[in-house]
């Protein structure tokens, strides 16, 4: 099943196209990342699916219901506020700075969005909370503050946060980036934990060796446009392109 759709998707800022005719589909359970030198577009894709920005052309399309559709022209047209408030509810997005609300306890980061905004019963998010907390190795932590915790302990218990809504796909823009080796490695067992678990994920990363491991498919983009995608063994062993063979002959595998 698909769950996410984007079809000739466009963007610019101003005169610079930093998003050109950019096609791609996520099946259910899929683990797709996407690499690329900095610059290539790839935040900003993830910001056009996320909704943090809009697409100027081009469809994103969301378990089968249009979050945006291109008119005759190929411009995109989105759907009204309660259609995109009701598409929100299918992902979760974690950041590379992790994105914690400060004055929050790492339980009230964690509960507060599926209690005002999925309007579920009380017992049953703080439930799955403990049962989160307990999965991201961060028992005891409730009470804490964002500023309490290291930076592989912020981003564990942002993934808590957004695994907390039930996404059916969850993104990830960079999630090690801002953490040193040592913690890298935690987030990138987490990642690999729930791709065990079959949690269909999108992942702007520049670990190679993790989009090699983690992913079922990886894409390559450069320049605003994706310039190869396929199996991660074959696009990272054998690329066919030049700009993949000269982008991923600086990483020593």
């Amino acid at each position: 099943m698909k769950l996410l759709e984007i079809n000739h998707c466009n963007k610019k800022f101003g005169e610079n196209e930093v998003l050109k005719d950019i096609s791609l589909s996520v099946e259910e359970g899929q683990v797709v990342s996407i690499i690329g030198p900095s610059g290539s577009g790839k935040s900003t894709l993830l910001r056009c699916a996320t909704l943090l920005e809009t697409m100027d052309g081009g469809d994103l399309i969301y378990l089968g219901e249009y979050a945006a559709k291109a008119d005759t022209e190929g411009k995109s047209v989105y759907s009204d506020k309660a259609a995109l408030h009701k598409i929100k509810q299918h992902f979760g997005l974690v950041f590379q700075n992790f994105n914690l609300f400060p004055h929050y306890t790492v339980w009230k980061n964690i509960t507060e969005a599926p209690l005002l905004i999925g309007k579920r019963p009380k017992e049953e998010v703080f439930a799955e909370a403990k049962q989160l907390l307990q999965k991201m190795g961060l028992s005891g932590k409730e009470d804490a503050y964002p500023y309490q915790l290291s930076g592989g302990q912020q981003q564990r218990v942002s993934i808590a946060r957004a695994l907390a809504m039930r996404p059916k796909i969850l993104f990830f823009d960079e999630p090690t980036s801002a953490l040193d080796p040592e913690l890298t490695g935690e987030i990138l067992r987490v990642i690999k934990e729930l791709a065990s678990e079959h949690m269909t994920m999108v992942i702007v990363t520049h670990e190679m060796s993790f989009a090699r491991d983690v992913s079922n498919h990886i894409i390559f983009m450069d320049g605003g446009v994706i310039v190869e995608e396929g199996e991660p063994l074959e696009l990272i062993n054998h690329p066919k392109q030049e700009r993949t063979k000269a982008f991923l002959s600086r990483f020593q595998q």
